[in-house]
């Protein structure tokens, strides 16, 4: 279960470091979708810090924090990001992206660039499996940690291949601003200090069973569909 926030707020300011791609990338800290139709949708949730897909009564819900730049959540959607389209598309599986931005280190803001992105294709026009397509190209041509990353025209192509509605696609590719990366990583890395002391990539929180699921378990996802919700 996790951590109190008063509990959370009581650990101190550690250092950044990142792992290897299969470890995570980490960063120790203190401290409903609407459909398309009749398919699972996805929205801006309402503390403004995440991006659900999929219908919210779904059986299953999860949070899945994640970073751009991080090799591993990178390795994680190449293996699960099938499955988790197509639980989401059955209506078995609702996703909370929190995207967190702490491996930016130059103006390229390539993370801040990225997750920016990801709000702004989020809406009545993107289904959720449309926005998990585009999430797995995001991270599927992810570039090394500081790099430029990948250009406003680059991402919203990749946006319009996966089925993004093209009134979002246009914002991407004019490189509208709608979140403050700082403060979204901030609330993010605070939401998860509540369920591990470490902030690390990827993670990915039972919103049901109120556990944190062990992506190493290949079997992590169906073994969550599996087990009978309340």
């Amino acid at each position: 279960m996790r951590l109190s926030r008063v509990a959370a707020a009581m650990l101190a300011v550690l250092a950044l470091s990142v792992a290897g791609s299969t470890a995570g990338c980490t960063r120790l800290v203190d401290g409903s979708a609407q459909a398309n139709g009749n398919k699972p949708g996805s929205e801006i949730t309402e503390d403004g810090s995440g991006v659900q897909i999929g219908y919210p009564d779904a059986p299953a819900r999860i949070e899945f924090f994640t970073e751009p730049q991080c090799p591993a959540c990178a390795h994680l959607q190449h293996e699960s990001g099938d499955a988790i389209a197509a639980a989401v598309g059955q209506g078995r599986l609702a996703v909370t992206y929190r995207p967190l931005t702490f491996l930016d280190r130059s103006v390229t803001e390539y993370s801040a660039r990225v997750a920016n992105a990801l709000f702004l294709a989020a809406g009545p026009n993107t289904t959720g499996t449309a926005f998990q397509a585009f999430v797995q190209d995001l991270w599927g041509h992810q570039q090394p940690e500081g790099s430029p990353g990948p250009t406003a025209d680059a991402i919203a192509a990749m946006a319009s291949a996966s089925g993004v509605g093209s009134e979002q696609t246009d914002k991407i590719a004019a490189g509208e601003q709608i979140i403050d990366a700082d403060e979204l990583n901030d609330a993010n890395a605070e939401l998860l200090s509540e369920t591990q002391y470490e902030v690390s990539t990827p993670a990915i929180y039972d919103l049901v069973g109120e556990q944190v699921v062990d992506t190493s378990d290949p079997d992590w996802l169906a073994k969550l569909l599996a087990t009978p919700r309340s």
